[in-house]
C-alpha cells in the first residue's frame, strides 16, 4: 500500500475497472473509496463490483467507502430525422412538445416542468453550453427562442437552465429503485444530483434515514443560493464541476469552489473535489501540468478527497491515474506551507458545542506539546471524528468505534484511520490501554510519544463527547 495521506481518493468504477483484479490495482494504488455511477450500468453489475470491494475490503484490512451515485433527473431534448443539425446564431429555434422528429427549426423537449418555469429572457444550455439558446416568447407547451451561440444539435444532448429553478424533484422514480437497490446492497454514501435547495436534502433524508450517509452534489446555482443550510442538512458534499462549470461562468467556478470547501470545514462536513481532475489520463498516461495544479490545489484548500471520474471508470489508464494523484498529494502534504495553510485557515466555531470544544482543545494541545503522534477520538456515530478532522491537525486522527459502517464511511474523511473494537469500556483504564495498543500496533506511536485522547463519559453513550487527555506511551 502507497503512503497514508491526510487527503482521500475516491475512484469511480466502470467497464475499465469491473474486475477483481482492475479493482484490487486501484485500492493499491491509493483509492481509499470507489463510486458506483447508476448513470451507467445494470443492478447486476452494481452487485457483482460491491461483493468484490467487500471482498477484498477484507483481505487488505483495510475499510473502503462505496459511493451509490444517483442520476438524478436528466433534461434532453428528444430526437432529430438526422443524425445532426446545423443551427445558426441569431435564427430562431422551437422547444415544444410535439411527438415528432427534429430539424433545423424544432425539436421536442419531453419536459413539461421546463415550460411552467421559463420566462422570456431565460437561457438554455444544450450540449454542455455548447449551443445558448434565449427563450423570446414562451407558453405551457412550446418556447421560442433566439439561437445566442449557434452549433451542431444531435438527438438526447442534454439541457441546462442556470436561472430557472425548476419544480421537479432531485429523486426520480429510477432514482428511487436505483435507491432501494443500493441501500439493501449496504453501500455506506448515496450521492444526490440536482439539488436545487435544502428541501431536496430534507426529502431524501426522510427515505434514506440512517441506512446511509448523504453526499450533496452541488451543481446547480440556486443550491449555492442556499449553501449554509444545504451544508448542514448533508453528511458529505461533492462540488460536481462539470454541470456547475455549464450552468455558472466558468470563471466563477474555482472561487465557489474555494467558498464551499470553506463552509463545509465550518460545518465539518467532508467536502470531495470532482469533475476533470486528470482528464487527460482518459487517453494518455501522463496528465498536463493544468490538471496536477488543479488537484494540488484542493489539496492545499484542504479538500477531505478527490475525485477521478472517466478516468478510472472509462480510461486506458485507470491505475496510473490513482497513483499519479496519490503522487501530487503526497508532494502537496510534505510542504511545510500546506499546513501553515490549514492552521492559518481553521476557525473557532461560533456555537461551540461541548464537543466541538474539546476536540478543538485536542489540537491546540497537539499544536504545543512536543512529540504527539496522533489524536484518538473514540465515536460511535463518527460525528466526534468529524470535529477533529475539522481543525486539520498534522496529526494521523485514529477514530476507535464499535461500528464497521462508521469505519467505511470514515474512509473519505480527512486524516482519519478507523479501527473497531466492539468491547464495551468499563473503566478509563480499559479506554486508556485499547489506545495505546492501537496506535503502537498499528505504528502511528512508538515509545515516549504522546498521544491525545478523546472521550465521553459515561462510557459507551452515543453523542457524548466531554473528555480530553494526554497520554504519554510508555
Amino acid at each position: 500500500m502507497p503512503k497514508k495521506t491526510h487527503a482521500n481518493i475516491l475512484a469511480t468504477l466502470g467497464p475499465s475497472s469491473s474486475t477483481k483484479e482492475q479493482i484490487e490495482k486501484l485500492i493499491d494504488a491509493g483509492a481509499d473509496g470507489v463510486r458506483f455511477n447508476f448513470s451507467h450500468g445494470s443492478h447486476e453489475e452494481h452487485k457483482e463490483r460491491y461483493n468484490i470491494v467487500r471482498k477484498l475490503e477484507k483481505e487488505k484490512g483495510k475499510y473502503i467507502s462505496i459511493l451509490a451515485d444517483m442520476q438524478g433527473p436528466k433534461l434532453r431534448v428528444g430526437k432529430f430525422r438526422d443524425e445532426s443539425v446545423y443551427i445558426k446564431e441569431g435564427d430562431y429555434f422551437t422547444l415544444d412538445m410535439k411527438d415528432e422528429l427534429g430539424d433545423a427549426t424544432r425539436v421536442k423537449l419531453p419536459h413539461p416542468e421546463i415550460f411552467h418555469a421559463l420566462k422570456v429572457g431565460d437561457e438554455l444550455l444544450v450540449n454542455d453550453g455548447k449551443i445558448v439558446l434565449t427563450v423570446d416568447e414562451c407558453d405551457e407547451k412550446h418556447a421560442k427562442t433566439i439561437v445566442t451561440v449557434g452549433g451542431y444539435i444531435s438527438s438526447n444532448k442534454g439541457v441546462n437552465l442556470p436561472n430557472t429553478q425548476l419544480n421537479i424533484s432531485a429523486i426520480t422514480e429510477k432514482d428511487e429503485k436505483d435507491l432501494k437497490f443500493a441501500l439493501k446492497l449496504g453501500v455506506d454514501w448515496i450521492g444526490l444530483s440536482f439539488v436545487q435547495s435544502a428541501d431536496d436534502v430534507r426529502r431524501a433524508k426522510e427515505i434514506i434515514g440512517d441506512k446511509a450517509w448523504i453526499i450533496t452534489k452541488l451543481e446547480k446555482p440556486s443550491a449555492i443560493d442556499d449553501l449554509d443550510e444545504i451544508v448542514r442538512l448533508s453528511d458529505a458534499i461533492m462540488i460536481a464541476r462539470g454541470d456547475l462549470g455549464v450552468e455558472c461562468p466558468l470563471q466563477k467556478v474555482p472561487v465557489l469552489q474555494k467558498k464551499i470547501v470553506s463552509v463545509c470545514r465550518r460545518f465539518a462536513k467532508p467536502v470531495i473535489v470532482a469533475t476533470q481532475m486528470l482528464e487527460s489520463m482518459i487517453t494518455s498516461p501522463m496528465p498536463t501540468r493544468a490538471e496536477v495544479s488543479d488537484v494540488a490545489n484542493a489539496i492545499y484548500e484542504g479538500a477531505d478527497t478527490v475525485m477521478l471520474s472517466a478516468e478510472t471508470a472509462a480510461g486506458q489508464y485507470p491505475e496510473e491515474a490513482v497513483k499519479m494523484m496519490k503522487k501530487i498529494i503526497v508532494e502537496v502534504e510534505s510542504d511545510k506551507l500546506y499546513y501553515d495553510i490549514m492552521v492559518n485557515t481553521r476557525n473557532q466555531p461560533k456555537c461551540m458545542t461541548e464537543a466541538d470544544a474539546i476536540t478543538f482543545a485536542a489540537t491546540e494541545i497537539s499544536d504545543v506539546l512536543r512529540n504527539v503522534s496522533a489524536i484518538v477520538t473514540y465515536t460511535s456515530s463518527g460525528k466526534t471524528t468529524l470535529l477533529a478532522a475539522r481543525e486539520r491537525p498534522s496529526q494521523t486522527i485514529i477514530a476507535i468505534t464499535p461500528n464497521i459502517e462508521v469505519a467505511r464511511r470514515m474512509a473519505l474523511v480527512w486524516g482519519t484511520e478507523c479501527h473497531i473494537n466492539k468491547d464495551p469500556f468499563k473503566s478509563f483504564d480499559k479506554v486508556q490501554s485499547t489506545a495505546i495498543e492501537t496506535v503502537t500496533e498499528n505504528n502511528y506511536a512508538k515509545s515516549g510519544d504522546f498521544i491525545i485522547i478523546t472521550a465521553g463519559i459515561p462510557f459507551n453513550k452515543s453523542g457524548i463527547t466531554n473528555m480530553v487527555q494526554t497520554l504519554l506511551i510508555p
